[in-house]
């Protein structure tokens, strides 16, 4: 499984409002130009992100983008669900009927143990945990 850039730009956008929370309202450019996004596609994405109730907006001269909720209340399943859609490994795997096989398939049995695997790692971690893990390797911590 291959994650798409909607999801991976989606994430490093809401860590991004996540770590500059304390500044207030970001504006998208500033976004964008930290995080190496086209601000166009990651206007998208905060549309969908917003419309999921995992960002919002703030109007007015200094308004721009937010976190809806404290990033420890945020997962990043919550995120990966809403910009990509379900863990898909195999269709056999949510659905047994799409395969006359399932039921005897040795193989679907693997793909059920990698797609709880992936859907237990994406619910165990929150944008919390994302910003503290960036502040003790000192990625975010740009000091002259």
């Amino acid at each position: 499984m291959k994650l798409s850039t909607r999801t991976r730009y989606g994430v490093r956008a809401m860590l991004d409002l996540a770590e500059n929370a304390s500044k207030g309202p970001m504006q998208l450019r500033e976004i964008a130009r930290r995080q190496e996004i086209s601000a166009k596609y990651l206007e998208q994405l905060m549309a969908v992100l917003k419309s999921a109730s995992l960002a919002r907006s703030v109007r007015g001269a200094k308004g721009g983008y937010v976190l809806a909720r404290p990033p420890e209340q945020i997962r990043i399943s919550d995120i990966f669900h809403c910009l990509e859609g379900c863990v898909t490994t195999a269709e056999c795997v949510e659905n047994a009927g799409y395969c006359q096989r399932a039921a005897d398939c040795a193989a679907r049995n693997v793909w059920a143990k990698v797609h709880r695997a992936i859907e237990g790692v994406l619910q165990s971690v929150t944008l919390q945990d994302l910003v503290d893990q960036a502040k003790g390797s000192g990625a975010s911590d740009y000091q002259i």
